[in-house]
């Protein structure tokens, strides 16, 4: 199944819902003030990409040519979800590596396929059950939901078949470039659009698609697993040290921040108190913004 991203008005109460279904993910359309090359800002026909935002592209979530150390095919795919890595195999040992994001319908398939469609700025259409088990969202887009960048499949999408029959797993574009080297709660394999904008150019119809076993991936790539802000990472004595160190930070920030929150709210009664003010009466801080406003 394939995750609809809805209307601006409705997004944020259809994303609320945990029991969605998948390929897709909250759209989050960011302008950003430098740019990286290859992920500059695109104009594709009428529809602006906006550039990808240089904190997300770490090192090795940038598009690049590398060494290839399997032995699949020049001229094919392979995903490796546990590394969230896709690569397209190149002749002499090399290939371009593409960093992803993998859902939980990423893991559901493993072996070979191909691909057996390709679609640039591709449509959605909820399922015949979507439709039937809730109306309220689903039902108006039983037409289906056109290209764009509020689509969950992003501005290309490789659809995978096996068979003959497709298998619903899909290689696609995000507007959600945050999401990019993380393991999500649904979703395929999703990469930045202008990144399967480039790999949608080098594969054809027919381009077979191989999807690594764990053990495949431990052998290739070697253990990996996810830092303190959930990206994939080798896994190393020195990474798993900086996790640790990461997790104590990110609990002392929260810790500092709510003390910083309640130090503030205890401030803001303190001062209605003052004012023979009511605590269910006393103005919050942004209550009082908006009103000067």
């Amino acid at each position: 199944m394939i995750f609809v991203i809805f209307t601006l008005p409705r997004l944020v109460a259809v994303l609320a819902l945990s029991a969605l279904a998948a390929c897709g993910a909250k759209p989050q359309i960011e302008q950003t003030p430098g740019v990286v090359a290859g992920y500059e800002a695109v104009d594709d026909g009428t529809i602006h990409i906006p550039a990808v935002q240089p904190k997300y592209l770490m090192e090795d979530h940038r598009r690049a040519e590398v060494a290839y150390n399997g032995d699949d095919a020049p001229g094919s795919i392979v995903v490796d979800v546990y590394s969230r890595k896709l690569y397209w195999v190149m002749p002499d040992g090399r290939a371009v590596r593409y960093a992803i994001a993998v859902g939980r319908e990423g893991t559901s398939f493993r072996g070979n396929g191909y691909i057996g469609r390709k679609a640039e700025w591709p449509s959605w259409t909820p399922t015949a059950n979507m439709i039937r088990t809730r109306p309220d969202l689903y039902a108006e887009y039983a037409g289906g939901l056109p290209g764009g960048l509020e689509n969950p499949l992003g501005s290309r999408a490789l659809y995978l078949y096996r068979g003959g029959r497709d298998t619903m797993f899909r290689i696609h574009g995000t507007i959600d470039n945050a999401s990019v080297g993380l393991a999500t709660s649904a979703g395929c394999i999703r990469l930045y659009n202008q990144d399967v904008m480039d790999l949608y150019t080098r594969a054809g119809n027919g381009t077979h698609v191989k999807v690594r076993s764990e053990a495949e991936s431990v052998a290739l790539e070697g253990p990996y697993m996810d830092d303190a802000f959930g990206r994939a990472v080798p896994e190393t004595e020195a990474n798993i040290a900086k996790k640790a160190a990461d997790e104590a930070a990110i609990v002392k920030a929260e810790a500092d921040a709510r003390a910083a929150a309640e130090k503030a709210e205890a401030k803001r009664l303190k001062q209605c108190k003052r004012k023979k003010i009511a605590a269910e009466d006393c103005p919050r801080p942004e209550a009082e913004t908006a009103a000067a406003g």
